[in-house]
């Protein structure tokens, strides 16, 4: 019995008898199998399909002798070498040191002439010349009936009639909420009760407050933004229907002073007070005002980027409560370490009827 040999040609899969190899007994793919966008094909008869048991069905289109060599596989592309460069790190340049010398804080400041749109001039001039003045709701004659003191622990309502003899006994310090203790910074007595809380008696005697600070206060929250290049820094307050005549701009080298007034709104007041990161030459800086904002353009001394702004400055109480002898004092510098609060950032008092409204 001859000895059968496997034939390689691609696509023929038999074994043959060399003895009896006739020309045209095998069928077979001269090309090469080919895989793309999910399609398995030969190149020879460009016949494909999506199933892989489909194209190893694929019967050949050519017919030739068995062979028993291995066909050569098909040469893959040489891939070229692509040596990547490391990018070496840069060095950086040293800080090139300010040569100018900061001028104190306090250095006198140039109240800035302003170049005033001309459609907004005139629609603040279309105003009353005369401003409606700010009126303190803490004159009594001001008070509605009705009206319970701002003053924190301390519940009186104003009934109608001027009694200013009743003292008003409150909290002159703030309320502190802490791992479910409540308490007033001034006194310490702390309680897990709310209603507790709210009846603590004031440990301070004082006169009452109708009005709350916001009430008071003649401040108007208008948003500031700025932007900079190497030898400006542009500075913007958005603020509508100010007067442009009782507002003012002031600057030193290294300070910004903006104040906007707003007759409208009782002649309240937008104040800031900067103090810039780098120094600013006065006399090329410039004001303009529009209808919707004060665009501010200080001219640097010398070039370069400023990482900020300007140095955040200190806000302190003007009042801080005192413990009334050495026991209190340890106490307090105790619940200090032991509470997360600070109290320097800490809003002035709530009213007590604030607090029943937290209630």
């Amino acid at each position: 019995m001859a000895l059968l040999l496997p034939c390689y040609n691609r696509g023929c899969g038999q074994k043959f008898d060399p003895n009896s190899n006739n020309e045209d007994i095998c069928i077979h793919h001269p090309g090469v199998p080919f895989f793309h966008d999910a399609y398995k094909g030969w190149t020879c008869c460009n016949r494909k399909s999506v199933d892989f048991t489909e194209f190893l069905n694929i019967k050949g289109c050519t017919a030739g002798k068995h062979s028993n060599e291995k066909p050569p596989e098909p040469e893959k592309p040489a891939k070229e070498e692509v040596i990547e460069e490391i990018p070496q790190p840069k060095m950086p340049e040293p800080t090139k040191k300010s040569t100018l010398v900061r001028p104190p804080w306090d250095s006198p400041l140039t109240k800035m002439d302003p170049t005033v749109n001309a459609a907004f001039r005139k629609q603040i001039d279309d105003l009353p010349e005369t401003p409606t003045a700010h009126k303190s709701n803490s004159d009594p004659s001001e008070i509605k009936p009705g009206t319970t003191c701002k003053h924190g622990g301390c519940n009186y309502v104003y009934e109608g009639d001027v009694d200013n003899s009743k003292p008003c006994v409150y909290h002159p310090g703030v309320p502190i909420f802490h791992e479910g203790l409540k308490f007033w910074s001034c006194c310490q007595r702390r309680t897990s009760d709310f209603t507790a809380f709210m009846n603590q008696v004031g440990c301070e005697t004082g006169t009452h407050k109708w009005t709350s600070d916001e009430e008071q206060s003649k401040i108007v929250n208008c948003r500031l933004d700025w932007h900079q290049t190497a030898t400006q820094v542009v500075v913007t307050v958005y603020a509508k229907m100010y007067h442009y005549r009782l507002s003012t701009v002031k600057l030193n080298p290294i300070r910004l002073a903006i104040c906007l007034v707003f007759p409208q709104q009782n002649n309240q007041e937008y104040n800031t007070d900067l103090e810039l990161r780098g120094i600013i030459d006065v006399s090329k800086s410039k004001v303009q005002m529009f209808g919707t904002k004060v665009e501010v353009t200080l001219v640097k001394a010398e070039p370069g980027q400023w990482p900020k702004l300007d140095f955040p400055r200190e806000k302190k109480l003007s009042a801080e409560p005192k413990p009334a002898d050495e026991e209190s004092k340890k106490q307090t510098a105790a619940d200090d370490n032991d509470s997360d609060v600070d109290l320097d950032d800490i809003e002035p008092a709530f009213s007590s009827a604030t607090l029943k409204e937290v209630k």
